[in-house]
C-alpha cells in the first residue's frame, strides 16, 4: 500500500516538473522572438504612457501701441520793448539884449521866530538801589533759635564773638549767610551760621513793596565762669 502511494507522488512530481519545463521553454521562446518585452522595457513603456501631456504655454499678450510723438512747436520770443525816456522840459530863458541890465532878485529874509522856552520836567525822586539794610535782624525774624555751643569748643575753652552778614529775599527767606568777622574758631562760626539758616523772617518793605534786605547778626560765645 505504501509503495503505491510513493509511486503516485513520484509520478505527480515528474508531471509537475515537466509542465514547468514546458512553460519555461515557451517563455524563453517568446522572449527570444520579442513577443514579450523584458521587464525593464515594459516598465519604461508604462511610465511613458502614464506621463501627462505637456501644457502649451499661451502666447505673450501683444504690446500696446505706442502713442505717436507730439509735435513740438517752436515759439519765437517777442523782443523786449524798452520804455522810451520821458521828455525833459527845459525852461527857456528870455532873451536879454545888451542894453538891458540884468538884475538878480534876492529872496527876502524870513523873520526869525523865537522858540518857546522848554517846559520844566519834574524829576522823579531817585530810589535807593540795592537791598534794604536792617539795623537788627532779630527784630525782623520772630521765629529764631540761639546757636548751640559746641561741646568740643567748651572743653577746649574756645570763646569769642562772630558777626555774620545775612541776606534775605523778597519773601523773607535767608538766602545767604557769610562770616563778616570771625570769632577765631571755625566751630563757633559754623554754629552761628547753622542757627541763622533755620530762622524764619518777615520780608523787608520799601514804598509798600517787599524787597531784599541785608543785616549783620552778632553772636557771643562766652564760657561760664568768665
Amino acid at each position: 500500500m505504501n509503495e503505491n502511494v510513493s509511486e503516485n507522488r513520484t509520478s505527480k512530481m515528474v508531471g509537475l516538473l515537466f509542465v514547468v519545463a514546458i512553460h519555461l521553454g515557451l517563455l524563453y521562446l517568446a522572449m527570444s522572438y520579442k513577443l514579450i518585452p523584458p521587464p525593464q522595457e515594459a516598465l519604461t513603456l508604462m511610465v511613458n504612457l502614464i506621463n501627462p501631456p505637456k501644457k502649451e504655454e499661451p502666447p505673450p499678450p501683444p504690446e500696446p501701441p505706442k502713442p505717436p510723438p507730439k509735435e513740438v512747436k517752436l515759439v519765437k520770443e517777442k523782443p523786449i520793448e524798452r520804455p522810451k525816456p520821458a521828455p525833459v522840459l527845459v525852461a527857456e530863458t528870455p532873451v536879454v539884449t545888451a542894453s538891458e541890465p540884468v538884475v538878480e532878485k534876492q529872496p527876502e529874509p524870513e523873520p526869525i521866530k523865537e522858540a518857546p522856552p522848554p517846559e520844566p520836567v519834574a524829576e522823579a525822586p531817585a530810589k535807593p538801589a540795592g537791598p534794604v539794610t536792617l539795623s537788627e535782624l532779630s527784630l525782623a525774624c520772630p521765629q529764631r533759635s540761639e546757636p548751640n555751643y559746641p561741646a568740643v569748643s567748651r572743653r577746649k575753652g574756645e570763646h569769642g564773638q562772630v558777626r555774620l552778614r545775612v541776606e534775605l529775599d523778597e519773601s523773607g527767606h535767608v538766602v545767604s549767610v557769610k562770616v563778616a568777622q570771625s570769632s577765631g574758631f571755625k566751630r563757633l562760626d559754623d554754629a552761628g551760621i547753622a542757627a541763622v539758616k533755620s530762622w524764619q523772617c518777615n520780608p523787608a518793605m520799601r514804598d509798600g513793596k517787599a524787597v531784599r534786605a541785608v543785616a549783620l547778626q552778632p553772636f557771643d560765645f562766652i564760657l561760664e565762669g568768665e
